[in-house]
């Protein structure tokens, strides 16, 4: 009985875990994103790269503390933004591999 409750507790601090990293897409707007075209996503795509090589080419010495700071948060929220534009494919938690592993050796 104690296993069973450990394993339980486990497979819950994992899922929470899980859900917790994905909850709110760190601010991002996932529903905008989904609705984006392909061209719409490449021209994005390309603004960004053109805005960090802008950024990288400039002489960030003479900025000030909070300049250099909100140059860091955009560059952040970009690589964010571009991350999320560029997912394609199925992600499968901890959890999900755990369950289908113990529905196989049940049906095995």
């Amino acid at each position: 009985m104690k296993f069973r409750t450990l394993l339980f507790s486990i497979a819950l601090l994992i899922t929470a875990g899980n859900l917790y990293a994905t909850s709110s897409a760190n601010g991002l707007d996932k529903e905008k994103i989904a609705r984006m075209t392909e061209a719409e996503k490449d021209a994005r795509i390309a603004a960004m790269k053109s805005r960090v090589e802008e950024i990288r080419d400039m002489d960030r010495s003479t900025l000030s503390r909070s300049e250099r700071k909100e140059l860091r948060r955009e560059l952040r929220d970009m690589n964010k933004e571009a991350r999320a534009i560029g997912r394609g494919g199925v992600y499968i938690s901890l959890t999900g591999i755990l369950i289908i592993i113990l529905i196989l050796i049940l049906v095995l």
